[in-house]
């Protein structure tokens, strides 16, 4: 019995002689750590599972029962002012280096600021909100449609029967060998849409982008824009079509806008028309903007065809209609005085900033 209780004796004095080692070596290593990463592999080296403080106290059961309360105890109590320490270490490490990042991060608010620079819209957009407030105005509804497009909006439904010239490969851009899937080639279809869908009478403009395969130069372009108007109601002529269109101009380019009307050919419109307005460059005597005509070409318009109206179910008899077509570059340049189309779409911020 002696020997058994000489040797539980030494088991308890070694247990205290490491936990008070370990606790006096891990105060000086937690209150000299540098930072948090070196502070989270200290407390993994004494608190953790595997830790120098959980070694010491698997030796618990090598004590007598009398003994293992008092040495728990012992135990918790350097746990406790170690988990204390470490927290301390950790506020001031946390607090170091949030005074590190304020002096690295700091605003001098006397320096002055960067100009910013304000964007604007594009001058065809400026062309185009002021071309919807006028028809808006005028009482007309905006809509919106598909560039894909199937071939029989785009010219079946228009009274473009197959063989037309605008049909063919060289001028349109088709998805499918059947011709019948297509990037629309204009704006026109919505008509269809527009008379399939809506009630009677019918008043709207359609803004959009069309494809065709045109050479770039000052006046072409594969990729442009459009916009789209169509009347249907009862007792519509073409006096109402030039008065309307007529005042249209004068809105957007000013009061006394001379226009011209000549005559001309669209399969969907009869008598169809082609709208001029006078030269903004030389004011109608003729130069290079204007090929020497003296007028620039602005929109095609017309009544809108009896057989396009029977093919969506609309009594030619009882209704009639108005169509037109704008092409919305054309109407830029004319209202900004710009020269050249390709200035449109190059995107030269030196350009773009005039307007």
């Amino acid at each position: 019995m002696p020997r058994s209780g000489n040797y539980s004796e030494r088991k308890r004095n070694k247990m205290k002689e490491q936990l008070a080692k370990i606790k006096e070596e891990a105060l000086a290593a937690f209150r000299a750590a540098e930072d948090a990463a070196a502070l989270d592999e200290l407390r993994v080296k004494y608190l953790g599972k595997k830790g120098e403080l959980t070694g010491v106290l698997k030796m618990m059961g090598r004590l007598s029962p009398q003994e293992r309360p008092v040495m728990g105890q012992l135990a918790n109590d350097v746990r406790a002012a170690l988990e204390k320490a470490l927290e301390e270490s950790s506020r001031k490490l946390e607090a170091a280096a949030l005074e590190l990042r304020l002096k690295a991060e700091a605003v001098d608010v006397t320096v002055p600021g960067e100009s910013v620079s304000i964007g604007h819209q594009h001058p065809m957009n400026i062309a185009l909100d002021e071309l919807k407030d006028i028809f808006i105005g005028m009482g007309f509804t905006v809509m919106d449609g598909p560039e894909v497009e199937l071939a029989e909006l785009n010219f079946d439904r228009l009274n473009a029967e197959e063989g037309h010239p605008s049909r063919d490969w060289s001028d349109t851009f088709y998805f499918d060998t059947d011709s019948r899937v297509m990037l629309r080639s204009q704006t026109s279809p919505m008509q269809v849409r527009a008379m399939d869908t809506m009630p009677l009478p019918i008043r709207i403009v359609a803004p959009g982008r069309v494809y065709r395969k045109d050479e770039v130069d000052a006046t072409h372009s594969p990729m442009f824009h459009q916009v789209e108007g169509l009347v249907i109601d009862r007792g519509v002529t073409m006096a109402d079509l030039k008065g309307a269109l007529n005042a249209v101009a004068e809105k957007l380019f000013g009061e006394g806008t001379q226009t011209r009307f000549r005559p001309h050919h669209f399969p969907f419109t009869e008598p169809s028309c082609e709208m001029d307005v006078q030269c903004y460059k030389c004011g109608g005597a003729g130069c290079p903007t204007c090929k020497g005509e003296g007028w620039i070409e602005l929109l095609g318009a017309g009544m809108v065809h009896p057989r396009v109206l029977e093919m969506s179910g609309i009594d030619p008899e009882v209704y009639s209609g108005w169509a037109f077509g704008f092409g919305l570059e054309r109407l830029a340049l004319r209202r900004f005085k710009i020269d050249d189309l390709r200035l449109i779409f190059e995107n030269d911020v030196r350009f773009l900033e005039q307007f």
